[in-house]
């Protein structure tokens, strides 16, 4: 996972940089093609974090806080693959999300729902040799965004994958089975191919779940090649 492999715009399963139903990308997306500088030795090496600074807590979204967080606690996890389907180990992976109630723990966030202060939201892991990561989690809630008249974000959790450095870092997102506001979402039908959009979107799977306590959903992702899961340039 280098910058070399990123894909580029309007690749094969990969969303435009600038979607009109996305109101967003009209200010984000370059009007020129980009200016590529050659890395450096030291950008593509270095620097490392997190990688080896992590407790079990920073895996448990749950546990990090005095007490248990409201919501409807999950289990979160899959393999990072590379191109060939092999595992891609040793990579840092961090998660973001709303709380149960829609809510970020940010300044920005202004929605009018409650904050839990038992929840952050914020996780990390590194994948093991065979490329399974997992978090303990609840499920977050929609909430409103301003997109366009009565716009709602379905149900999401932000996926960001460290490779060796800062320079190989992908972020994308992991949508729930059968929301019904996946099909108004334009960040989501920004990918505009229907096999492509379901990459990524998470499988409830009972071999996850455990029984009397979390409901498991099985998210794998794939760095590069055919089945490459769609990111955010």
């Amino acid at each position: 996972m280098t910058a070399d492999n990123y894909p580029p715009d309007n690749a094969a399963g990969q969303p435009d940089n600038a979607a009109p139903t996305y109101r967003s990308t009209q200010k984000r997306a370059p009007s020129i093609p980009p200016v590529v500088v050659p890395a450096t030795l030291g950008e593509l090496s270095k620097p490392l974090f997190g990688h080896n600074n992590l407790t079990e807590n920073d895996s448990d979204l749950t546990r990090q806080h005095n007490a248990k967080p409201q919501g409807e606690r999950i289990i979160v996890a899959g393999r990072l693959l590379d191109e060939g389907l092999r595992p891609a180990s040793g990579h840092l992976i961090e998660i973001w999300q709303t709380n149960a109630a829609g809510r970020y723990i940010h300044a920005a966030d202004q929605h009018d729902a409650p904050l839990d202060p038992n929840f952050t939201g914020a996780g990390r892991t590194v994948t093991d040799a065979d490329g399974w990561y997992r978090f303990t989690t609840v499920k977050p809630g929609a909430y409103p965004w301003g997109n366009h008249t009565n716009a709602w974000r379905p149900a999401h959790i932000h996926f960001s994958l460290f490779g060796p450095s800062f320079l190989s870092r992908l972020v994308t997102q992991m949508y729930f089975p059968a929301d019904p506001l996946l099909a108004l979402d334009p960040i989501l039908q920004s990918v505009a191919d229907a096999t492509e959009r379901a990459r990524l979107i998470s499988i409830l799977d009972f071999d996850l779940t455990q029984p009397g306590w979390a409901l498991g959903y099985r998210f794998d992702i794939t760095l590069r090649g055919n089945n490459q899961t769609p990111t955010e340039s």
